[in-house]
């Protein structure tokens, strides 16, 4: 009888000791949890902001590219407009040059 009582008795702590420990386990969890969480919140501020700069160069590049080809267009229609002018002066340096290998 009095064995069974120690028995009883041992395994009550046994099991209290076990209630603790995974009690004591938990806690640590949910401390890293709670940590991990704060974590992944930093770093999804952190990639917002990166998505955020990284759209707003593009648009920058973009215009900058826009704003170029503009450019490069007006000044491609101001030389075909020029062009002829330059043709004509050319050839008529050429028409009205003295021939080199007559005398």
């Amino acid at each position: 009888m009095i064995l069974l009582i120690i028995g009883l008795s041992l395994s009550f702590v046994a099991i209290g000791v076990l209630y603790y420990l995974g009690h004591q386990q938990n806690i640590h969890l949910q401390k890293k949890h709670d940590k991990l969480g704060v974590s992944l919140l930093a770093l999804q501020k952190e990639f917002t902001q990166y998505q955020v700069n990284t759209n707003r160069t593009n648009k920058e590049l973009n215009d900058a590219i826009i704003i170029k080809a503009k450019e490069q267009d007006k000044n491609l229609n101001k030389l075909a407009k020029e062009l002829p002018l330059i043709i004509r002066k050319v050839v008529g340096h050429i028409e009205f040059a003295k021939p080199l290998d007559k005398q």
